[in-house]
């Protein structure tokens, strides 16, 4: 996005574009996936008297506004990406902590079944599989 653009959708909203929150915005861009306290070493490099209160708030803003979108990978914080990418779920490396994606389609079955049977509507974009990826180092370590 670009910051023309985002300058427009805050003002709609009665807000102001501050470095902060492009910073911020282009931390998660850049990262990929990212936890708020990874977004805050990212903006610190650039701008170091931002705190981490402001990185949470500006990333709840982001998210309010569907410019970015957050999953939970581990029992930690959340972890943000952009909310323009494709829909993917998310494969969690428990021994190296590496996060890989998967298209959503592995869950097509089970999705329809769930909607056919039970009424409920999966949110792909929240799902996280956990487990060893294939890395021989992980796949020794493997339990």
């Amino acid at each position: 996005m670009s910051e023309s653009s985002l300058a427009e959708m805050l003002r709609s909203r009665g807000l102001r574009l501050t470095a902060q929150r492009q910073l911020v915005l282009e931390a998660v861009l850049d990262l990929g996936h990212a936890t708020p306290e990874q977004v805050h070493s990212a903006v610190r490099e650039v701008a170091a008297g931002v705190n981490i209160t402001t990185i949470y708030r500006t990333l709840e803003l982001l998210e309010r506004l569907g410019l970015v979108t957050h999953t939970h990978l581990s029992h930690g914080s959340p972890t943000y990406h952009a909310a323009g990418e494709d829909t993917h779920v998310h494969l969690v490396c428990r021994i190296c902590g590496s996060v890989d994606e998967v298209d959503p389609e592995v869950f097509g079955p089970l999705a329809d079944k769930l909607a056919a049977e039970r009424g409920f509507q999966v949110d792909i974009g929240h799902v996280a599989l956990f487990g060893v990826c294939g890395r021989t180092e992980c796949e020794e370590r493997r339990e």
